[in-house]
């Protein structure tokens, strides 16, 4: 626990420092532009009459989502539509680059607001995007001062019991705010946490005033489609409810795993709408040796993440006889894998399903196996819990823990620290159970049941076995162990969805060039024509997405064949 406190002291000071310097946010837009200076006028001109389309940066000191959304915004512009870009100009009291590891204390924060992060924020945004010369919003031009009163005032009397399910308008405001807050703890319920309440209260002002912004700004801007990252938390979350009440085409987008690819999605985060996707959109792909051959070369390289730039283990062990022995498994006995998600992000990106929380799920899935110790129950802990960008403050091995001081020799926990491979373990398991983790879309590509407790990208394909109640998930528990890999027709099928995940959901934009350190990419190009229409397949896609709300779906099957030719 020291260790470990001792590190997060240490990545909050070197992040206070980091902010002291100069952090100009790539690329410069101004020689690219000035180099065609008259190309893109001429551009912008013709786009004035097109689409209007609204690039709700918000935060653009975001490193990960400048360059995107800059991208984007000339992209579209280059396409026809009229596109206006929106900025916080230091106006929110609280935001999602507002974290509990950005500040020396919870207490300043609570007292002084984002105010140390606002600066850098706001005119790192406004360097990436001034030189486009497109129209900026900002938030306090379109807040009047009688709203910013009644959104301080609602923040400080809606009692604290009751702003989780606080609408304005209709809209979930308080649900958003709640959002906001547990990302800035980092945890998944705002239990024993002294400034609970204080910080919760910021994020009802701050969603409070994004609301106020948009409506007014929809007031006088019709737009007919927008663009951001993420589509949760606060601003994005609320930006997103206005809009849609708006009939106003959503579209968000986040980072993928493959390098050079992200994912969008319409309507809103692809953390929901990749559960409901129809099964139609990647069930009857032409599929070949070719495409299998490249899917299962990719799924063995993210045991080392060669192909990747989101991963976890620099260097992953598989061994698995040194594993099984510093582990205490006994590989001749049936053993069941068990993934988790980070609990604050869980929390926020997967609805509950059999159980009310991944917490609670995880606690009676332990209580189960107590009581069957002829089954072994490996628990991997997620990596990210303290390798990931927002290290969790609350951690599932301290909460098993707490639940049950002592487990028995057939339960077994992976901390996140640890360096043992997880697909080298659970290739071993006769089964695997998972709540939210992508995981499962690999695993069952390799012929290995998944049992979903949690709204997994993967359910409800007709490939996992799913339980919609805590009573049919102990049901599925009680067959284990199942002793047989999926039959060939349902492996079959799991790679189809796999092939559909990572190759045609994960779009590759060959502008953004992987580069070391954060964000892991920067655009790289050197004429405007590289973003005509034609040039860059991936960029077609998002931009017939964004602009006639064509499915976000690169054809990696067909370009693929076609490239192989």
């Amino acid at each position: 626990m020291l260790k470990r406190d001792v590190k997060q002291a240490l990545k909050r000071t070197v992040r206070r420092v980091r902010r002291k310097l100069p952090q100009a946010i790539k690329p410069d837009w101004t020689d690219l532009l000035k180099s065609d200076q008259a190309t893109w006028q001429k551009y912008r001109e013709n786009a004035q009459n097109g689409p209007l389309v609204l690039i709700a940066t918000s935060t653009g000191g975001h490193r990960a989502v400048s360059p995107i959304e800059s991208l984007l915004a000339i992209a579209l512009t280059l396409r026809g539509a009229n596109v206006h870009i929106l900025l916080c100009d230091r106006f929110l009291p609280a935001c999602s680059q507002a974290v509990n590891i950005e500040f020396w204390s919870q207490a300043e924060f609570v007292n002084h607001g984002p105010k140390s992060l606002c600066d850098d924020c706001f005119y790192a945004g406004l360097a990436v995007f001034e030189p486009l010369e497109l129209p900026i919003h900002t938030y306090n031009e379109w807040v009047t001062p009688e709203e910013q009163l009644s959104a301080l005032n609602l923040s400080c009397s809606v009692p604290q019991t009751e702003i989780q399910n606080f609408r304005l308008d209709g809209l979930k405001v308080g649900e958003h705010a709640l959002a906001g807050a547990l990302k800035f703890f980092a945890k998944g319920s705002l239990d024993d946490e002294p400034f609970a309440e204080a910080v919760l209260r910021r994020y009802l002002q701050a969603s409070l005033l994004t609301v106020y912004a948009m409506q007014n700004l929809l007031q006088t801007y019709p737009f007919a489609s927008s663009c951001f990252n993420h589509g949760i938390y606060v601003p994005q979350g609320l930006i997103g409810e206005v809009l849609r009440q708006h009939n106003v085409a959503v579209t968000t987008w986040n980072p993928a795993y493959r390098k050079q690819c992200f994912i969008f999605s319409h309507g809103d985060t692809y953390h929901h709408t990749l559960m409901s996707e129809p099964t139609s959109a990647w069930e009857n792909i032409p599929w070949n040796a070719a495409l299998e051959t490249k899917l299962m070369d990719y799924l063995k390289s993210r045991w080392y993440g060669t192909q990747d730039w989101i991963w976890f283990h620099e260097k992953p062990r598989d061994d698995l006889a040194a594993i099984a022995q510093e582990m205490g498994l006994d590989l001749s006995r049936p053993t069941i894998g068990l993934l988790t998600n980070v609990i604050w992000d869980a929390q926020l990106h997967y609805p509950a399903n059999a159980f009310p929380s991944m917490l609670e799920w995880i606690i009676q899935t332990v209580q189960y196996f107590i009581n069957r110790p002829e089954l072994q129950l490996v628990i991997r802990v997620h990596p990210a819990e303290i390798r990931g960008w927002l290290p969790s403050r609350q951690l599932v091995a301290d909460e098993i823990r707490k639940a049950f001081p002592e487990l028995p020799a057939n339960i077994i926990v992976i901390p996140p620290e640890s360096q043992i491979s997880t697909y080298a373990v659970m290739t071993q398991c006769d089964s695997v159970i998972i709540y939210g983790t992508k995981t499962g879309v690999e695993l069952s590509s390799l012929g290995i049941p998944i049992i979903v407790a949690g709204e997994a990208w993967i359910r409800n394909k007709g490939i996992t076995h799913d339980a919609q109640t805590a009573a049919e998930y102990f049901s599925i528990l009680d067959r284990l162990p199942l002793q047989k890999s999926l039959d060939e027709a349902t492996t079959r099928r799991a790679r189809l969805y796999a092939y559909h995940f990572f190759f045609r959901r994960m779009i590759p934009l060959s502008v953004m060039k992987p580069v070391t350190g954060w964000p892991p990419y920067e655009v790289q190009l050197t004429q405007l024509d590289e973003l005509l229409p034609g040039r860059d397949p991936g960029l077609d896609v998002i931009c017939d997405g964004i602009l006639q709300g064509s499915d976000f779906i690169y054809k990696d099957e067909e370009l693929y064949r076609v490239t192989d030719e």
